[in-house]
């Protein structure tokens, strides 16, 4: 276990700066979408009122809830957070792409600060602590998968910068592949966590 947790922070060790720079970009556009729905802005009401109706109606993880499947709601939250970090992650490799799809789930998790009849869900301290638990460990589990995939990026660069446009002749290397599996050996727990907080929680009152 000491070997496992001393590779994992070695890997950390190597892109911090960048799992830092994604958390940061979350946490400001998180609150750009919060102050934008407390200030009663319509056009964040609106796009909070759209998504969230379009989960209601068409995403699994909101519609077992709903019917009262914690832990197939669980399942469905966790493995479709799993595979758009993975995506994420692959997005990395564009070193600067990651932060537009950053900046706005990052301001997505903003706007649902409140509830459906547009009332802050952070008034009442367990319904904020909810809120923040939930939203703080996705940020942190996201920030890990992206920020690794964005310092592959920058290696990828790095080592096939001669190669020019020639993308199908580009390589990664081992290392770097090996720091992808070791990061997501942590963020994949987290998002389990994560979602069983989100759906079996008592503290969501909101």
């Amino acid at each position: 276990m000491n070997k496992l947790l001393l590779i994992i922070s070695a890997s950390m060790n190597k892109c911090k700066i960048y799992i830092v720079s994604v958390f940061t970009v979350y946490c400001l556009s998180c609150l750009v979408g919060i102050i934008m729905v407390q200030t009663d802005n319509n056009f964040a009401l609106s796009q909070r009122d759209m998504l969230v109706g379009t989960a209601t109606q068409a995403d699994k993880a909101s519609i077992n809830y709903q019917e009262g499947n914690r832990l197939t709601a669980t399942l469905y939250d966790f493995s479709g957070n799993l595979f758009f970090s993975a995506i994420q992650t692959f997005l990395g490799l564009g070193i600067v792409i990651p932060y537009f799809t950053v900046s706005y789930q990052g301001w997505v998790g903003g706007i649902v600060s409140v509830n459906n009849f547009h009332k802050s869900r952070l008034k009442e301290l367990k319904s904020a602590l909810y809120f923040f638990i939930v939203l703080i460990l996705q940020f942190i589990a996201y920030s890990l998968s992206i920020g690794v995939g964005i310092k592959t990026g920058i290696e990828a660069y790095k080592q096939n910068k001669t190669i020019s446009w020639k993308l199908w002749k580009y390589r990664i290397s081992k290392e770097s592949l090996l720091d992808v599996r070791n990061i997501y050996m942590l963020s994949i727990p987290i998002f389990f966590i994560a979602s069983l907080f989100d759906f079996f929680s008592s503290w969501n009152i909101g």
